[in-house]
């Protein structure tokens, strides 16, 4: 049987404070592991974004819970974003990535405290596996993608995971701002 959503979800969350440890250890490892955390995180939220959010949101009762989730993952791409253009060898890098470590924590906090297990205790093992399928394949698509490459159908989805209302007809750059804000709060 496929693995379990969530089973694959803690997996991606284990190797994200590894590397984050890493990164905090080893700083002459800094040029080439933060290529794959940028990698490894922004293809993991998008892969959550398309397959999991809607669907915990609709079918596990998770709705306000993802909202939630949602406006974190805004909130660690602007981060991601931030520390990928800080200098690795600056001072300025130990604060931002302290920043985004503790963004992340608290969002693997909450998703694995609450979003993860409505769905376990929510949705059948059937689901939860054709889930991890989708989360898989979704994850592999966005593999090479970097904070901020977003096209207008993901910052769509975004609003949509985040109940932002009055998104539909807005440009990119309009949605874009929108879903920014609307993260802020």
């Amino acid at each position: 049987m496929p693995a379990d959503v969530v089973d694959l979800i803690m997996q991606d969350h284990r190797e994200v404070e590894r590397l984050f440890d890493e990164l905090k250890d080893s700083p002459e490892k800094r040029p080439n592991l933060l290529p794959v955390l940028t990698t490894l995180l922004t293809a993991h939220s998008r892969a959550e974004e398309a397959e999991v959010y809607p669907v915990a949101a609709a079918e596990a009762g998770e709705k306000e819970e993802v909202s939630h989730s949602q406006q974190e993952h805004i909130e660690a791409d602007q981060l991601l974003a931030k520390l990928a253009s800080t200098d690795p060898t600056s001072a300025e890098f130990d604060t931002v990535l302290q920043n985004l470590v503790d963004a992340v924590a608290h969002h693997v906090e909450e998703e694995e405290t609450k979003v993860l297990p409505g769905m376990r205790s929510n949705l059948s093992d059937e689901r939860l596996a054709q889930l991890g399928e989708a989360f898989v394949a979704s994850r592999k698509q966005h593999l090479g993608e970097q904070p901020g490459d977003m096209t207008r159908d993901q910052l769509a989805r975004q609003a949509s995971n985040a109940d932002i209302s009055g998104a539909s007809g807005l440009d990119k750059d309009a949605l874009k701002k929108k879903v920014e804000k609307e993260a802020e709060r």
